[in-house]
């Protein structure tokens, strides 16, 4: 118990003795040991390693999984060290939704034509797989080196400035001696003070020296992240072209079945103003100058660009640009 005492003694007052060099060198009352310009600039490019990995991995994250919810309920798993709960996917949940509504309002209806949306399905697990591969290959890595691999380089350049510190204590005893024999007890501190820093400096130097390889490493990680980010564009380009032709394959939803769902919205008359070829495009209603009056009205949804024409028996889209709307 007394050994404890004494050393919790000792380590206060070697505290206290930092403190009080690390005030005056602050105010220029003390002098400062500098270290060699090659380690200043491995500890400048270090940090700045450290301060760019940090802002990197945080964005992927919030690149991967926009929602913070998530993103904390994903910090405190992986601090638990516990698997994750799988998550279905925005994309798998939109899939599911077009194919219920498929269901229930039946094949013949326009709803009906999405039971092909089972590609949106695909879309989410192929977003699934790359979330995962993202984790693995990426962020993992990062994650790694903040929490490894940099926690091991802080500790060795705290206790390099402890080093310091202890030498310039050292040096200042040595010039505050007077006597003989203090001062021989001073030049002794001084040189095992100067061994000690000597070597923390060095295992310091090879910590700092790693960080080019650690380079190497997150481009290689890079390099993985961004074939994983092509594969999952590739898929979801794949699986939406094979969308487009399915549903081209479908039936139509002809103009008639949508003027029959729809309301009509402010039919009035409108006089003809160009000649409008539409005798090769589908649904679209003829239009002639020498015809002069029709009648047009619109219905929701349509593109504002458009109108509803009618003459006699005949119905089609018409440009409104070609059309003099009249009151």
């Amino acid at each position: 118990m007394d050994f404890n005492v004494k050393k919790l003694a000792s380590d206060a007052g070697v505290f206290f003795t930092r403190a009080v060099q690390f005030t005056e060198e602050k105010l220029g009352q003390a002098e400062k040991t500098e270290l060699d310009p090659h380690l200043e600039n491995l500890i400048t490019r270090a940090d700045s390693t450290k301060n760019w990995t940090e802002k990197i991995l945080k964005q992927t994250e919030v690149l991967l999984q926009p929602n913070p919810s998530a993103r904390i309920e994903e910090f405190i798993y992986d601090k638990l060290d516990k698997k994750l709960p799988s998550r279905t996917t925005n994309a798998e949940l939109l899939g599911q939704y077009m194919l219920d509504a498929a269901i229930e309002f039946g094949s013949d209806t326009p709803y009906g034509e999405w039971t092909c949306t089972e590609y949106q399905k695909r879309l989410g697990g192929a977003e699934r797989e790359f979330l995962h591969t993202s984790a693995v290959t990426f962020l993992s890595p990062l994650r790694n080196f903040l929490e490894g691999d940099w926690r091991t380089i802080s500790k060795e350049r705290r206790l390099l400035e402890n080093r310091r510190l202890d030498l310039d204590i050292c040096k200042a005893r040595l010039k505050k001696a007077k006597l003989a024999e203090a001062k021989a007890a001073a030049e002794h501190e001084l040189r095992v003070a100067q061994t000690e820093f000597d070597r923390q400096a060095e295992v310091t130097r090879l910590l700092l020296e790693g960080i080019s390889s650690t380079h190497l490493n997150h481009l290689r990680c890079l390099q993985d992240f961004a074939e994983a980010q092509a594969t999952y564009y590739a898929q979801c380009h794949h699986y939406m072209q094979d969308l487009q032709r399915e549903l081209n394959r479908s039936k139509p939803v002809t103009l008639a079945m949508e003027q029959s769902q729809l309301p009509v919205t402010g039919a009035r008359k409108a006089r003809v103003l160009y000649d409008y070829d539409a005798h090769d495009k589908p649904h679209f209603l003829f239009l002639s100058f020498s015809l002069q009056l029709i009648t047009v009205y619109t219905v929701p949804g349509m593109d504002p660009d458009w109108l509803i024409g009618e003459r006699g028996n005949e119905k089609g889209k018409v440009p409104v640009t070609y059309l003099e709307l009249l009151s």
